[in-house]
């Protein structure tokens, strides 16, 4: 069984799939492994220090040569899988959705595309969710980028000249990444309020010591979808939302929204109109903003000014904490397969539950059926 590691390539990704620390584990597990050379470069990780945890350092026409398995964060174009066997697998983020022609490229290839992104949300699984690990880290770089963009201090300061009042920290959204921004905001001091359209996030927030913000006048409304995920609302709820929204955001300093719709354009939950309502000086954080933004007018990787407000969000925010997210992604990646290792066969063995949920491409054909269903 042999397993390899490729550089990436995408613009702006500085992460990369396995670490010194995988790489000898799944050499313990009985794989050989090898690293395309500068593969973690941007993660600090030196070649030597894959070497010497046993991995076979190569050029990027060699690396993929005999790999049963090939690793990345972002799925390479077929093309640059040379050599692998036939059906090797490729475990990788996909964006299955947006980018489906990529998808019909390897079953055209002839191999097993298992996107990660895609792992179910299931007790025995949260070891191997990528979008979890990535979007922790993703949501405390939220908040540290914003309060840098911020020109004022983010806690109460007590002084011999006066007193600096604390800055206010809306979250709009509370997933992994909103959590997180919750607790690294109120960490740094800042008076913190959050919302969300799923009602049984409420007691997460209280229990960070933020105060929650949610719409009491509509009833029977959850807005949980499968898995945990939040589902497109009712036009009744969403103009609640707005109103509630636009009382609350006049008065904040920053606002982090982490929105997002798994196959669907990320929902827009702040609007010009509400934008000029805040006071000048204030921030938003657009997490969503690679996925169309959840901020009208947001651009990714650009700050935005916009009646005296800064726009801001990255295209690829785990990036910017490479070191930190490639060891937690290269974790996941070994979480997974080593759940599903067979002594006996020398190699991983997907169960239907998790292989059928990730499993994109097999035989030669789109097998996946939440995105058939999709298109």
């Amino acid at each position: 069984m042999r397993i390899a590691a490729l550089k990436e390539r995408a613009p702006g990704e500085t992460r990369v799939a396995a670490t010194p620390e995988t790489v000898k584990k799944f050499i313990a597990l009985g794989a050989s492994f090898a690293v395309e050379q500068g593969a973690g470069a941007f993660a600090a990780i030196a070649d030597e220090d894959y070497a010497a945890a046993g991995a076979d350092v190569l050029p990027a026409g060699k690396v993929a040569e005999g790999a049963d398995i090939v690793l990345a964060v972002q799925a390479p174009d077929p093309d640059a899988l040379k050599g692998a066997k036939p059906g090797a697998w490729v475990a990788a983020t996909f964006d299955p959705f947006g980018q489906r022609e990529r998808v019909d490229a390897y079953a055209k290839a002839g191999f097993e595309a298992l996107a990660m992104e895609f792992m179910p949300r299931i007790t025995r699984a949260q070891s191997m969710d990528v979008l979890s690990s990535q979007s922790n880290l993703a949501g405390y770089k939220a908040v540290i980028a914003a309060a840098d963009q911020y020109g004022r201090a983010f806690p109460m300061m007590m002084t011999a000249a006066g007193t600096v009042q604390a800055a206010r920290v809306f979250i709009m959204g509370v997933g992994v990444a909103g959590l997180q921004a919750i607790a690294t905001a109120k960490r740094l001091g800042a008076q913190v309020s959050a919302t969300d359209v799923r009602s049984a996030t409420k007691e997460q927030i209280q229990s960070l010591g933020a105060k929650p913000v949610f719409v009491e006048s509509v009833e029977g409304i959850e807005g949980e979808g499968s898995g945990g995920y939040a589902t497109e609302m009712s036009e009744e709820y969403q103009k609640a939302q707005a109103e509630l929204v636009s009382s609350h955001i006049a008065k904040q300093d920053i606002v982090i929204t982490t929105a997002l719709i798994p196959g669907r354009a990320a929902p827009r939950l702040i609007s010009d109109a509400q934008i000029a309502s805040m006071k000048p000086g204030s921030v938003i954080f657009d997490l969503a903003v690679a996925q169309g933004g959840n901020v009208e007018g947001s651009k990714a990787d650009e700050l935005v000014e916009k009646h005296g407000v800064t726009i801001m969000g990255y295209a690829n925010t785990p990036a910017h904490l490479a070191a930190d997210t490639s060891a937690l992604f290269a974790r996941n990646h070994y979480n997974f397969l080593s759940a599903f290792w067979d002594k006996e066969a020398g190699k991983p063995v997907l169960d239907e539950e998790i292989g059928d949920a990730i499993r994109l491409t097999e035989g030669g054909k789109v097998v996946n059926q939440r995105l058939m269903e999709n298109g």
